[in-house]
């Protein structure tokens, strides 16, 4: 075995590594935006059991006064 196959070889290994985290990182993002999905559903499931608006309301008058009192 020569250095050009013992560099090939790190070479290779360094790729198939960069390869395994591509992977990890891809699959933990999935995992996380799933799990992200689920906890919004079920906030959304008591915010309705409990029967509250989930819509905020529309009422855009002028006739209340800003939160500075001004």
């Amino acid at each position: 075995m020569n250095v050009d196959d013992i560099v090939a070889a790190r070479i290779e290994a360094a790729r198939r590594r960069a390869e395994q985290q591509k992977q990890a990182r891809e699959e933990l993002a999935r995992r996380r935006a799933a799990g992200l999905a689920r906890r919004h559903a079920a906030k959304l499931r008591r915010l309705a059991e409990r029967g509250l608006d989930l819509v905020p309301s529309t009422d855009l008058s002028n006739a209340t006064f800003a939160a500075s009192g001004a």
